[in-house]
Formats: C-alpha cells, structure tokens, sequence
C-alpha cells in the first residue's frame, strides 16, 4: 500500500487530520484551515482518506478523489462508538482511523453534484410542507377560539 490511512474530521475553518501507516498506527497529527488542506491534499501520494458522512463532506470527496485519493466516508453514528475519552477534533479523527478497521461499518457512497441538488430539492419541498400545515393548524385553532 502506498500513502497512508488519513482521517480527517471537517469543520469550517480548520480540519483536525490523523495519518496512519498501513498498521492503522498514528504517526502523525496535523490542523489545518481549508487552504492548507486543499494543498496537503494535492501533495500527497494516494493515499485513503476516511471522513464522517456530514454535510461538506461529499464536496471534498469528490475533490480528493480528483486528486488521486480513495475516499471514504463512514456514518458518523458508527464512528462516534470509536471515540475514546472526550469528543474533540483530534479525538474524531483517530476515531476515524479505528472505524475504517471494522469491516461491519459501510462506507456512504460519495454523491454526484445532481444528486446533491435532488436531495436539497426534495428537503426545501418537505420544509415547505412543514410550514404550510403549521400555518394552516394555525387559522384553524384560530378560528376555533372565535367560535368559527
């Protein structure tokens, strides 16, 4: 295996990695804001890059894939029962390294860009709904109260 297993736990502004030899051993730990990333990425060998199934996730998926890398990404429900002690960055990406280790936990599938719109679709359509039934349940208590 070439590269390393590097688990990287995204956040908005800095991104907490772990980088594992091919033992599943942490040889190295980095933070990094979202510029340096993009460049550690970009220099380093292919490598597997393990991340939790949250929201930018697929974004950068996509992007390290395009750099050579396989991606993964874990449900974050299966990765928080390999967090030791207490929840941080640093912690949430060593869990990572341990999570990829238990072949019970499937990866999610990276989604296309047209998927992601799909999706979003469908949430703003369900939200939607959401308001319109509670404005509606409004009117009618409303209306209740006034005898109508």
């Amino acid at each position: 295996m070439s590269g390393f297993i590097v688990g990287v736990d995204l956040a908005s502004a800095h991104f907490e990695l772990a980088l594992a030899d091919e033992h599943f051993e942490i040889r190295q730990r980095k933070r990094l804001n979202r510029a340096q990333f993009a460049q550690f990425c970009r220099d380093l060998p292919p490598s597997v890059m393990v991340m939790e199934a949250c929201s930018s996730a697929h974004f950068w998926g996509r992007a390290l894939q395009s750099c050579g890398h396989q991606v993964r990404l874990l449900p974050a429900q299966y990765v928080a029962a390999y967090v030791r002690r207490n929840k941080t960055d640093a912690a949430d990406a060593a869990a990572l390294i341990e999570a990829i280790r238990c072949y019970e936990v499937r990866a999610v599938p990276i989604k296309s860009i047209d998927q992601q719109r799909l999706m979003q679709l469908h949430r703003l359509r369900e939200q939607y709904k959401r308001t319109r039934n509670a404005r509606l349940n409004l009117l009618r208590s409303a209306f209740r109260e006034l005898g109508s």
